[in-house]
């Protein structure tokens, strides 16, 4: 059974930078997508970034673009998100999970509801 779990979260200023980790656990996804998604209090969780674990695709929310970065270490089985020039409304709990391939594959990465594995997520709180 995969796991995932994140890591990196907390407090910090408008302007700075943070950087979440997303460790994979119990099994390979070597034929999945990974995402990042956030859910602010009151709304909806929405999509922040997503990549193939098998590598050459990325795509970005248009509200992150420029700012994060979205990575995986294969060796370390851990996908990562590089957030900086961090604003007060990137404020929410921050969740990694994976996706078939065969659905990245079709368009639906950014569809919470496509994703089969979620991690527990981790709070990311911009002060401004």
């Amino acid at each position: 059974q995969v796991e995932l779990v994140e890591s990196g979260g907390g407090l910090v200023q408008a302007g700075g930078s943070l950087r979440l980790a997303c460790a994979v656990l119990g099994g390979s996804l070597s034929s999945y997508g990974m995402g990042w998604f956030r859910q602010a209090p009151g709304k909806e969780r929405e999509f922040v970034a997503t990549l193939l674990w098998s590598g050459g695709s990325t795509a970005y929310a248009d509200s992150v673009k420029g700012r994060f970065t979205i990575s995986r270490d294969i060796v370390k089985s851990t996908m990562y998100l590089q957030m900086n020039n961090l604003k007060p409304e990137d404020t929410a709990v921050y969740y990694c999970a994976a996706i078939a391939s065969s659905l990245y594959y079709r368009g639906s990465y950014s569809l919470p509801s496509a994703y089969e594995y979620w991690g527990q997520g981790i709070q990311v709180t911009v002060s401004s």
